[in-house]
């Protein structure tokens, strides 16, 4: 596979991946981070920092209203609900186990 098509694919399947959590605002972003150790937010700083490092300027914020598909203020006061204390201590046992192996 060449270079151009390799891109093009992961584009299309990245494309895909936002569709995927902008079609399902129930999943939060406590869950994903629970279970995938990454959420919406840390798309976004990817995306944004990616941006950064072919000269383009993207901000944060801006970044996040890709990912989200509407400006982020919008999805938190739609879509957001309280973390859990289930859903905080699943969270932070996934932040200590992830520190023990990197120890």
């Amino acid at each position: 596979m060449d270079s151009q098509t390799q891109t093009e694919l992961e584009a299309a399947a990245f494309r895909r991946l936002l569709q995927h959590l902008q079609s399902h605002p129930e999943v939060q972003n406590i869950d994903l981070m629970i279970q995938a150790d990454f959420c919406r937010n840390c798309l976004a700083k990817w995306y944004s920092a990616a941006a950064n490092d072919h000269g383009l300027s993207i901000s944060y914020s801006e970044a996040q209203e890709k990912i989200y598909g509407m400006p982020y203020p919008e999805w938190k006061s739609r879509f957001q609900t309280e973390a859990t204390p289930e859903q905080l201590e699943a969270f932070n046992a996934r932040q200590r186990s992830r520190l023990t192996q990197e120890q």
